[in-house]
């Protein structure tokens, strides 16, 4: 398959799932491997919109981030009818837009979402994308788009 890489900077919102059937749909032209990247930060996740925030245990967390990740791949393959890409899975801890720049470092694309927020605090594209802009070591692409959209 080559070095063809194309990073997707993945946090568990529409519009991280959008980015990465956006991502997919390219790598089956490019001939890429897609490496969905999720960065996570805090040590506390919210309970519910309502509780503020409760401690996990780091166990706990990667856990959480994990299944996340995972659900969006699922999801976007599947909008892709389950096309044959190879899909590399990184999860990070660290701050989004700095590790999400190491990360694309020598990939054909870095692709976020415009915006977005998931069950994370801390895990936002919106800021992301827009710090990223200035920095990016390869061609940054930002898909736009509504939560509910199909394609």
């Amino acid at each position: 398959m080559g070095n063809h890489r194309i990073v997707v900077g993945v946090e568990g919102s529409g519009y991280a799932r959008a980015a990465l059937i956006w991502a997919i749909k390219e790598a089956e032209v490019r001939n890429s491997l897609v490496e969905v990247v999720t960065v996570y930060g805090p040590t506390f996740v919210p309970a519910s919109p309502d509780l503020g925030y409760v401690p996990l245990d780091s166990f706990d967390l990667l856990n959480e981030v994990e299944n996340t990740q995972s659900e969006v791949i699922e999801s976007a393959l599947a909008a892709t009818n389950n096309p044959n890409i190879e899909i590399r899975r990184t999860l990070v801890k660290g701050r989004a837009a700095d590790t999400l720049l190491k990360v694309a470092k020598d990939a054909d694309l870095l692709v976020v979402g415009n915006r977005g927020r998931g069950g994370f605090s801390g895990l936002r594209l919106g800021s992301v994308s827009q710090s990223i802009s200035h920095h990016s070591p390869c061609p940054l692409v930002i898909v736009r788009t509504g939560l509910n959209e199909e394609n």
